[in-house]
């Protein structure tokens, strides 16, 4: 195989747990050329691997709200998907919204078949279909699927492949080192008590760290403030955009955060990294990168400080 087009729009979460499919792809394909047609929003994360060679963005979410207006743009990206000669499109997402991006490919479209996908109407558009277990991580579902498309096995731990980039942040103070508070996400049942934030927040200032919150709405960024008054020696920094999230996140001491695609990153990158889950199962899409990622809490179990503490102290031994 030479030319390949993965498919996997989003989410964030979704989009990172795809990274290991390109490390795994050129380990058996060292010559390959691999491309990546993935939601605007989220274009700077494939971008974080050096083997993705072109990204290609797409609008969905907004194409939806206004179709008819986006007509011009939609057919543009088929074009462009149409223009370069591939030898296989590989739809790891499972979704119609993925399936259909495959149609405008003319090359063998491989997906899971209908047990398996997401949505499994998406497998009618495939030339091609896997089953891939359900009851397995979905990095390991990628991987599989990938394997079983281009004819190899998966073997070890996933592998992310991602370097991150050289980003100034000036507002970092760079004379101690600093733990990401990653306290934001999409639903409120998925939070950690404050109170917990805070509490473990001022034993990290009494080692002498720099707590970091980071926010991506208003309403997350008056939590951060609020958190950021009631811990020493901690910074509620601007509004950061993918790019500037990770340059933070790769130089982190640790990271802690609730089940958001930014907790996802932080393991991707390879530092300790503990997943707090409250309303979740982490089984099948928690942290899920080696050593230095682990998943606390669950569905209405929401883990102690204590527990993050003790946790974390482990972590650090393998560093």
């Amino acid at each position: 195989m030479q030319n390949l087009l993965l498919i996997k729009t989003s989410s964030l979460g979704d989009v990172l747990h795809n990274l290991p499919v390109v490390t795994d792809i050129c380990k058996h394909f060292p010559a390959a050329n691999i491309d990546w047609v993935v939601e605007e929003s989220f274009a700077a994360l494939p971008a974080l691997h050096p083997r993705v060679q072109r990204i290609i963005p797409v609008a969905i979410r907004r194409w939806r709200k206004a179709w008819w207006t986006s007509r011009g743009e939609i057919k543009s990206t088929c074009t462009t998907l149409r223009e370069r000669h591939y030898d296989l499109a590989l739809d790891t997402q499972g979704l119609l919204k993925s399936a259909l991006i495959t149609r405008c490919v003319s090359a063998p479209r491989c997906g899971m078949d209908w047990s398996s996908a997401r949505e499994p109407l998406a497998s009618l558009f495939y030339n091609r279909t896997f089953s891939v277990p359900k009851d397995q991580h979905a990095v390991e579902r990628n991987r599989q699927l990938a394997g079983l498309a281009l004819g190899y096995t998966p073997a070890g731990a996933p592998d992310y492949g991602i370097q991150a980039p050289a980003v100034e942040l000036p507002w970092l103070k760079k004379s101690a080192p600093y733990v990401v508070l990653l306290h934001a996400t999409s639903r409120d049942d998925k939070l950690w008590e404050e109170n917990k934030w805070i509490a473990l927040g001022k034993i990290f200032a009494q080692q002498g760290m720099q707590l970091v919150l980071p926010w991506g709405s208003d309403k997350e960024k008056i939590r951060s403030e609020r958190l950021a008054a009631a811990i020493p020696n901690t910074i509620s920094p601007p509004r950061l955009n993918l790019t500037e999230a990770t340059a933070l996140l790769a130089h982190a001491h640790a990271a802690i955060g609730v089940d958001t695609g930014l907790s996802h990153l932080a393991a991707a990158l390879n530092i300790p990294t503990i997943g707090i889950y409250t309303a979740t199962d982490p089984g099948l899409t928690g942290l899920h990168a080696g050593k230095l990622a682990v998943n606390l809490g669950g569905k209405q179990a929401s883990p102690s400080v204590d527990d993050v503490m003790s946790t974390l102290t482990q972590l650090l031994k393998h560093v």
